[in-house]
């Protein structure tokens, strides 16, 4: 009994020596580090995806039929204008030509000797040889042999039009694109032979909402000043030459609610082919705006929320609504105050409820901006 009972007293000494022990442990307050939302000037860069084209860019085609007779130029050759890019086999209109041509020597000839008649004509009419109807008639004749002239040398000229078109040329300077038939070929009026582009510029489309829309309408100062823009390559390089917004469309798209911008941009070193993609790079300023550290939010659900720090030090959990996501900050909507005191990073050792010793953090991060969106 005694044995018993000295070991239930060794038991209950060591539980109150733990709990004097967990009495006596005080709780620890933390030191975070705090920030207030500050209100700044800034920048970001809004990436749209683009297509680019050629400023000139137009197919070439036969006008005639016959046989592709030579091909002077090769796929992605640079041409000057007027350079000769094909040729058709020519010898039946070169046969036209030559036929139109004897017709309206033909015309011509009938034409004097009527001429010759009606002068004779009249000179018997002065001795009264003739009535005055042979005079009419031949002047009648010799309008109508006149009118025969003409649709002859329309002839003529029909004929040469045509064989002119059995050399094909280029309309401007440019860079052939593929050529899909071989010498020998035989075309049609309108067969397809390549197409042609001028690439020294080239223009860029892209689609913007219209919110979008109206914060740049609103925020040009001169509206007919173009807007500078840049373009992303597809190999995430920026073209080297700075492009400008040109035009916008006259209306929304009904089905998407964008509207079509048009950028262009200088290409003289030729690396921008039309029918290529890319991203337009479009800067756009925000003027008195309120900014926090992105590290300094936190997401439950569909909701980004701050911890709060009171006047007591306690850490209260509290909604915001972001309007811009930026590099590493966010532009406030809504939700915060400059005046509002909040965590700065550490999120994840701090629960609602908890005190803090705050230390104010020097961020150094509320400059102009430059970021992508």
């Amino acid at each position: 009994m005694k044995k018993f009972t000295g070991e239930a007293y060794m038991l209950l000494s060591i539980l109150l020596l733990a709990c004097s022990s967990q009495k006596e442990k005080p709780t620890k307050i933390e030191t975070f580090p705090v920030t207030s939302p500050v209100v700044v000037d800034t920048s970001y860069i809004k990436e749209y995806v683009a297509d680019l084209h050629a400023v000139k860019n137009v197919e070439i085609r036969a006008r005639v039929y016959g046989e592709l007779k030579k091909i002077h130029i090769d796929e992605g050759q640079a041409v000057k204008q007027g350079q000769l890019l094909f040729t058709i086999e020519d010898y039946l209109y070169r046969e036209e030509l030559s036929k139109a041509n004897s017709q309206l020597k033909n015309a011509i000839a009938e034409a004097k000797s009527a001429e010759l008649d009606v002068i004779n004509a009249k000179s018997l009419l002065e001795k009264n040889i003739v009535s005055a109807t042979e005079v009419a008639r031949a002047e009648a004749k010799l309008e109508a042999l006149n009118a025969k002239i003409e649709e002859a040398r329309s002839l003529v000229s029909n004929a040469s039009l045509k064989l002119s078109f059995t050399q094909i040329k280029a309309p401007f300077d440019g860079i052939i694109d593929r050529i899909p038939l071989k010498m020998g070929s035989l075309v049609n009026e309108g067969t397809l032979l390549t197409t042609i582009s001028d690439n020294k510029e080239v223009f860029a489309y892209f689609n913007v909402s219209e919110s979008e829309y109206l914060n740049f309408i609103t925020q040009a100062q001169d509206q007919s000043e173009k807007k500078e823009v840049s373009l992303m390559l597809a190999n995430a390089t920026e073209h080297p030459y700075k492009g400008k917004i040109e035009t916008i469309e006259g209306e929304f798209d009904k089905a998407t609610g964008n509207i079509s911008f048009r950028a262009r941009f200088p290409n003289p070193d030729k690396i921008l082919k039309h029918g290529a993609s890319g991203k337009v790079l479009l800067k756009t300023k925000l003027n008195n705006v309120m900014i926090i550290p992105q590290k300094s939010t936190f997401d439950v659900q569909d909701r980004t929320f701050v911890y709060m720090v009171d006047q007591n030090n306690e850490i209260k959990m509290h909604a915001i609504t972001p309007k811009l996501r930026l590099p590493h900050l966010y532009v406030i909507e809504s939700g915060l105050s400059p005046k509002d005191v909040i965590i700065y990073e550490g999120l994840q050792r701090v629960r609602e409820g908890d005190k803090i010793i705050p230390q104010p953090a020097s961020i150094g991060l509320y400059t102009d901006n430059e970021s992508t969106n």
